[in-house]
């Protein structure tokens, strides 16, 4: 068994997974999963750079997982940042402090670069599944941006929109430093016509319309799921591969639209850097659904991280 490692560096969280992968069988089997919430994207979408605090708490959480890598021993990390860290003037910052305490630079990729391990991550262990019709559309709701990945066996067509859970949060929803608690129906209005318009964007290059099974990945809607769910508590093994109606999206989006932040703070399964921005992600999601037709999202826990670490092994 080969030991490998990945870091993902999105927006709004950082997460690594250290996985031994099984030559014979082609398997990944987890030693080690993670994930920091660090905001690396605070303010990127307003200053178009890295905000010093942001670094030093992305740089705190690589300390941290390279000690995990170095104690499991992994011979191979891939480190992929995405969208704060392509939009960011001041990215070679971001990359001198990573490679000074990992000793890899981080890549950073295209957006369709991320489509595509994202496929592969969500997709890779449904083949077979007789009751998931083909093709998927795989979407992605991060922080900066929201992929969207129609395939079978394979990538046919990928996109890379600039909407996330928190560009959508900073653009629309903060007032004089403070999210507004809760959004008015103007700031939701504004938050829905820019959601719309890269739908817009996303349906010239990728067939929307085509899929017969919705994917999504991420923290909005693996939150969204155990929100469905009434879990006492965020459970990766019943969010994964858990189906969420749109019906159901559609009340637990307009209720986090319409609660203040103590209100969503006092949900069990919701972690404390995701009460600002959730009900951003989850009106991503219901949007995706409304614009496909599709009257379930299939939930999966498996993303952009395993189909790094995929690449590696």
């Amino acid at each position: 068994m080969t030991r490998v490692a990945a870091i993902d560096c999105g927006t709004n969280s950082i997460r690594l997974l250290v996985a031994g992968a099984h030559p014979e069988t082609g398997e990944l089997t987890d030693l080690d999963r993670r994930m920091t919430i660090v905001r690396l994207g605070q303010g990127v979408d307003r200053t178009g750079r890295l905000a010093p605090e942001a670094l030093e708490r992305t740089f705190a959480a690589c300390r941290e997982y390279a000690a995990v890598i170095k104690e499991h021993g992994a011979e191979r990390l891939r480190f992929v940042a995405t969208s704060a860290s392509r939009d960011a003037e001041n990215r070679d910052e971001f990359v001198r402090g990573v490679l000074d305490i990992l000793g890899v630079e981080p890549e950073v990729i295209t957006g369709d670069q991320e489509a595509a391990f994202s496929f592969t991550g969500a997709t890779k262990e449904l083949t077979g599944r007789d009751d998931l019709a083909k093709p998927y559309l795989v979407v992605d709701i991060g922080g900066g941006s929201t992929e969207f990945v129609v395939g079978d066996d394979r990538v046919r067509a990928a996109r890379s929109v600039d909407v996330g859970c928190v560009r959508m949060t900073e653009r629309h929803l903060v007032v004089d430093g403070a999210v507004t608690d809760p959004p008015t129906e103007e700031q939701v209005a504004a938050m829905r016509a820019d959601i719309e318009a890269a739908l817009d964007l996303a349906e010239r290059t990728v067939p929307l319309h085509e899929a017969r099974t919705l994917v999504g990945l991420a923290g909005s809607v693996t939150t969204v799921s155990a929100i469905a769910q009434d879990l006492p508590e965020y459970d990766s093994a019943r969010i994964h591969h858990s189906r969420v109606s749109r019906d159901r999206v559609r009340e637990i989006t307009e209720r986090l639209l319409h609660s203040t932040h103590a209100e969503r703070a006092a949900v069990p399964s919701m972690h404390p850097g995701r009460v600002d921005v959730i009900a951003a992600g989850a009106l991503v999601l219901l949007s995706i659904m409304d614009r496909t037709g599709a009257e379930e999202v299939v939930v999966s826990e498996h993303d952009i991280l395993d189909g790094i670490a995929w690449s590696v092994a």
